[in-house]
């Protein structure tokens, strides 16, 4: 299960991924629970609710974005990693803080 917290620092594409991940989760266990296979029925309700976290943190930015408020979120620690691996300079431990502050 994704926390809300966790949901509002993605970036748009990354949430257009993870919905699209419960979503298709969400069908197949309705095609177990349909042919009798699903052992675990609580999982459907905690699907239904990452699907719906998700919308609705979209639909939050949108109504932002609409609005001029929309301040997209800061890089994550990994985001930042990920940037400096692809151009082959790794932050020291002082400059990730650095950065993960302001």
């Amino acid at each position: 299960m994704v926390t809300a917290g966790d949901l509002v620092v993605m970036d748009p594409d990354e949430l257009e991924l993870r919905l699209g991940e419960a979503r298709r989760e969400l069908f197949n266990l309705r095609f177990q629970l349909a042919t009798g296979q699903l052992d675990n029925t609580a999982r459907m309700r905690a699907v239904k609710r990452d699907v719906a976290r998700i919308l609705t943190v979209l639909r939050d930015r949108e109504i932002q974005e609409a609005e001029g408020t929309y301040v997209p979120p800061a890089p994550s620690r990994r985001a930042v990693r990920a940037a400096a691996v692809e151009e082959d300079e790794l932050p020291t431990a002082d400059e990730a803080e650095q950065e993960e502050e302001g």
